[in-house]
């Protein structure tokens, strides 16, 4: 089975321990950025599978993140699902529209339904 690739973009450091750890031990390989400039970056280098994307970062915005993501013909194709304790429904408009595979606001998910919503991405 192929190993798959996350990029984790998120500023707080309790939520990229929590994650990092649930996915890691669902067999996914990660890797983190702490803020918007760098998880550009490393879209581009690293070149992931799926991204999940906090909104409100620092250095650049998620929203902006997500806008050059699609905008880039090396990392348009890559699922992001937009996970955030933004729940505003125009905020998630524009995600969506931006092309972002689902929004998940944090404090409604488990770490055990973020691993099943990323097994759907990945399909």
């Amino acid at each position: 089975m192929k190993k798959y690739k996350i990029l984790l973009i998120e500023d707080e450091p309790g939520q990229v321990l929590a994650i990092s750890s649930a996915l890691s031990s669902a067999g996914y390989e990660i890797v983190s950025a702490d803020d918007g400039k760098e998880g550009l970056a490393k879209a581009k280098t690293e070149n992931p599978d799926l991204i999940l994307l906090d909104i409100v970062l620092p250095k650049m915005d998620g929203v902006a993140v997500l806008n050059e993501l699609k905008k880039n013909p090396q990392t348009k194709e890559i699922p992001v699902i937009i996970l955030t304790n933004l729940a505003t429904g125009e905020t998630m408009r524009e995600t969506m529209e931006a092309g972002s595979s689902d929004y998940l606001v944090k404090t409604d998910y488990t770490l055990e339904e973020l691993v099943g919503k990323i097994k759907q991405v990945l399909k």
